[in-house]
């Protein structure tokens, strides 16, 4: 079996995410923007990305440590960011691009292996891959690779309210904690800490 690193990341513009960890509304399991993401919807998903793993002989240990809900929450926070910003700057985004977007194997054998590597399930691909293409084409917008630096600045300024049962962003991944949370109560009590996304 080979592992996957999962990037699970606005990877194509190597954003910064930045969200609080603090009371949510009942049922979320984080509140970005003016969306819900909810605790059902992160669970359903999980379960959905542990079948995908499993159909292509992988397991959670291949996830090298990072929970699954972690994966899945963080890929469907950066979904309804990304989502928000293609609204208000009015991206369009076709369904043929989509398509390639979503056919891609990366560096993987196999474009479903790619997505997982992604966090992404087969049943919210085309989601998160109008929301890669978007985010490319918004950079565009801003200046292509000069623009990078705004991109960032927009998808940091969407308020995003992550539910403290799934730990606080982690500010500087690493081998120990490879994954987009860490327990706030093994670092003490952390509020608005920035997660570098990497690069995928």
């Amino acid at each position: 079996m080979k592992s996957i690193r999962v990037a699970v990341a606005a990877a194509a513009a190597g954003l910064a995410l930045t969200a609080c960890s603090s009371p949510s509304p009942v049922g979320a399991a984080a509140v970005v923007g003016s969306d819900r993401i909810t605790v059902s919807e992160v669970n359903a998903d999980a379960q959905a990305y542990k079948a995908a793993l499993q159909r292509n002989n992988l397991s959670e240990a291949d996830l090298q440590g990072v929970p699954v809900s972690h994966v899945v929450l963080q890929r469907l926070v950066n979904v309804a960011v990304t989502e928000q910003l293609l609204t208000r700057y009015n991206v369009q985004v076709s369904e043929t691009e989509v398509d390639a977007a979503i056919k891609d194997p990366g560096q993987f054998q196999s474009a479903e292996i790619n997505l997982l590597s992604q966090g992404v399930v087969p049943s919210d691909a085309r989601d998160y891959g109008r929301a890669m293409v978007g985010l490319a084409k918004l950079q565009q917008q801003f200046g292509g690779e000069s623009g990078q630096q705004r991109l960032a600045q927009e998808f940091n300024a969407v308020k995003t309210v992550v539910n403290p049962r799934y730990g606080t962003l982690n500010p500087q991944r690493s081998q120990a904690n490879p994954g987009p949370f860490v327990d706030a109560g093994r670092f003490g009590k952390q509020a608005d800490t920035a997660a570098q996304t990497p690069q995928g």
